[in-house]
């Protein structure tokens, strides 16, 4: 029966993601804390301007500049011990760093005795009542030193000081050098940006005198060490010349070419006593063998071939003759073979004492040679040295820096810092992020409706009404304001929801019905009061039963002590019209909470408050039931199983969106759909900034048509 009572649930197309942030809305959203960004911007300009007309010291700049020498300007014609810089990227910005060395500025803080100068010696300086040290002492995080600073603690925090306020750069594409100094002193600044030029250029010049001292020193040892070397170096070729029998390069060919030539005949002679052997040895074997064939062929003697020619005749003369001659034939050839031997050992024996007399000509001619080599290499050296000395000599005096003053510092007339007019600009605009940071922070920190649109994009339940925020403060001068005030906007809002009430079920209009909320205080009992009172305006008999028995605060509206209320009427203790109570000033009936020991929710869900409530639907056109927070008990989602409509009051831009989100889907597990939302409470300029349909039309048309 209820579900056929129940009206359908009006939907809505679901909008972008919440992270899907469109630059309007952040526009909007800055436009709408214009005035914190205001405001903001002017504390900033004004903390700006104090700073920068009362607190800050003013601050002088002042610059000397000082040029590279590129060209190589030489006043001897060979190259300088120590060469001067060349135009390279790298050696400028070399340069730079060197401007900017500690050494340097420890000269100046030496010449200037800005050790005395309180703005450099912090120590010197009054220490302030309220500083961020004296904080930090005060809370134990900074403890006050153990032993007063040394000299050189003193010392290095004057070059710290001095190094903040130097700066040195590079003119674009030249080799010029901008030295900027900036000091609470006008001569001051001028005085140690030229002394940092001056220091700079005396220094590249005593450092290249003390490079040509130290190479003159260097080069006098080192000649005189030379010297020695070739002192001792042509001594050892000439006692080497006197000591060895050392032949020239020439006279040790010609003994290498009379080796060859010995090596030459010793190998025929060696052939020849061979050939000689062999012919010695066939012969003898023929001899014996009385072979005339072969000893032929063998003799070289005429006499010999001759007697072997007759001998083969067979006679025995011719071989008595052969004979005789054979034995002369070998006889001379074993004196020539002897001789050739004797010949052979000759020639090797002299072989031998020739190769041993090249070798040891040759190793003395190796060792000469090396020696007068050395020699000659000490002497170029010690030349070369020599020469490097006199020319090192002649430039001690005449070096040039490196670099040139090309202008000295002028005393500024005017401080360079602070710029007031850029501080108050810029604090201003720091004022104006700041402001923005603030807005959007609070606006990101905002978790509840500020508009129905969007509600009804995140919940998707449609809004079917927006009530304006009460002039009143108290309960029951609300209810006075309502009923004298019918044409005001407070009662417009609500007349407008009594409408949209009516006709969410054309076919069968709701009879009964609740109005619920998230958590307390979101207003939907005078909501539940107000739409009471419409709808009696209609000609309609209206009951209103108050459902919160737990908190029953009927009782900060009317004077109902000691009345009996809903459970006495449910339980029959009383007859209902001894128990309803007429309000006059709504022309309504209402039937207030009863305080009992008897639990809520087991009261709503019984079988008799099901009846009591049929019964009432016979004797009253309508019936409105202010029901407890749906978060807090469960009475809400229980009273809500009997409903024609279930009407959900949200506090505008006050009740969280998880809130909101949580009680309607308490409402989904039981199968119960929610009629609508009602967006309560409204502040109507503040949903104006927020682009609220209600805002627009109320802010645009509202005082024509209301009488507030």
């Amino acid at each position: 029966m209820r579900s056929s009572q129940i009206p359908t649930i009006q939907t809505v197309e679901l909008a972008p993601s919440k992270d899907e942030v469109e630059l309007t809305q952040i526009v909007g959203t800055l436009w709408r804390g214009k005035w914190l960004i205001a405001l903001c911007m002017v504390l900033m300009a004004v903390l700006g301007g104090y700073y920068a007309f009362a607190v800050a010291t003013p601050q002088y700049t002042s610059s000397a500049t000082v040029a590279l020498e590129s060209r190589d300007s030489q006043v001897v014609d060979f190259e300088s011990v120590v060469s001067g810089l060349s135009a390279d990227q790298a050696t400028i910005n070399t340069e730079v760093e060197v401007l900017r060395a500690r050494i340097l500025l420890g000269k100046i803080v030496e010449q200037l005795d800005l050790e005395s100068d309180p703005e450099f010696n912090t120590d010197l300086q009054p220490r302030a009542v309220f500083s961020l040290g004296n904080l930090l002492r005060l809370l134990g995080l900074r403890r006050e030193p153990d032993a007063p600073p040394t000299a050189q603690a003193i010392r290095d925090g004057v070059i710290d000081e001095l190094l903040g306020s130097i700066s040195v750069g590079n003119v674009r594409n030249s080799y010029v050098f901008r030295i900027s100094v900036v000091t609470e002193s006008p001569e001051k600044s001028a005085l140690i940006a030229d002394t940092l030029a001056r220091i700079y250029i005396n220094d590249q010049l005593v450092t290249k005198f003390e490079a040509t001292e130290e190479a003159t020193a260097w080069l006098t040892t080192r000649v005189t060490e030379l010297k020695d070397e070739l002192e001792v170096a042509e001594t050892a070729v000439k006692d080497y010349n006197t000591t060895t029998d050392l032949i020239g390069p020439e006279a040790l060919a010609a003994l290498n070419r009379q080796l060859k030539d010995l090596r030459g005949r010793l190998a025929e002679d060696r052939k020849a006593e061979a050939d000689m052997t062999a012919r010695l040895e066939g012969m003898l074997l023929a001899s014996a063998n009385k072979d005339l064939d072969t000893l032929a062929e063998l003799s070289t003697d005429d006499a010999l071939s001759a007697a072997i020619a007759r001998a083969q005749g067979g006679s025995e003369a011719a071989r008595q003759v052969l004979d005789a001659r054979l034995g002369v034939v070998i006889s001379q050839m074993r004196s020539g073979q002897a001789r050739l031997r004797a010949q052979i050992g000759i020639m090797e024996t002299s072989i031998r004492t020739q190769t041993a007399k090249v070798e040891t000509q040759s190793g003395d001619l190796v060792k000469l040679q090396q020696l007068e080599r050395e020699a000659a290499a000490s002497g170029l050296i010690y030349e070369y040295f020599l020469s490097r000395l006199k020319e090192t000599s002649v430039q001690q005096g005449i070096q040039q820096a490196d670099s040139r003053i090309l202008s000295y510092a002028v005393i500024p007339e005017r401080a360079s810092a602070p710029r007031k007019g850029m501080i108050l600009v810029l604090s201003a605009i720091l004022g104006g992020v700041l402001g923005s940071v603030l807005v959007l922070l609070r606006e990101m920190r905002q978790t509840g409706y500020r508009s129905a649109e969007d509600m009804e994009a995140t919940t998707g339940v449609t809004v079917i009404g927006q009530i304006p925020r009460a002039p009143q403060a108290k309960r029951k001068r609300v209810l006075d304001y309502i009923v004298s005030k019918p044409t005001s906007a407070l009662v417009e809002a609500v007349r407008n929801l009594r409408t949209s009430i009516l006709l969410s079920n054309i076919d069968k209009p709701p009879q009964v019905i609740m109005l619920t909320s998230s958590v307390p205080g979101e207003g939907k009992t005078t909501q539940t009061l107000a739409l009471a009172q419409n709808l009696a305006g209609l000609g309609r008999r209206v009951l209103v039963i108050e459902g919160d028995i737990r908190r029953r605060t009927f009782g900060e509206y009317f004077d109902l002590e000691g009345r009996k209320g809903v459970i006495s009427a449910v339980t029959g203790e009383k007859p209902l019209e001894d128990i309803v109570w007429h309000s006059d000033q709504l022309g309504v009936d209402i039937l207030i909470g009863e305080k009992s020991t008897v639990n809520a929710a087991d009261f709503f869900s019984s079988a008799a408050f099901a009846e009591f409530l049929q019964g009432l639907r016979k004797i009253y056109d309508m019936i409105l039931i202010d029901t407890p927070p749906v978060l807090v008990v469960p009475d809400a989602r229980v009273i809500s199983q009997s409903m024609d409509a279930v009407i959900y009051v949200v506090h505008w831009d006050k009740t969280p969106r998880s809130l909101v989100e949580n009680g309607l889907h308490a409402f989904k597990t039981v199968n119960v759909p929610v009629t609508g939302l009602v967006l309560s409470q409204i502040d109507p300029k503040g949903m104006k900034r927020y682009g609220g349909r209600y805002g627009e039309a109320y802010s645009a048309y509202g005082s024509k048509y209301y009488g507030n």
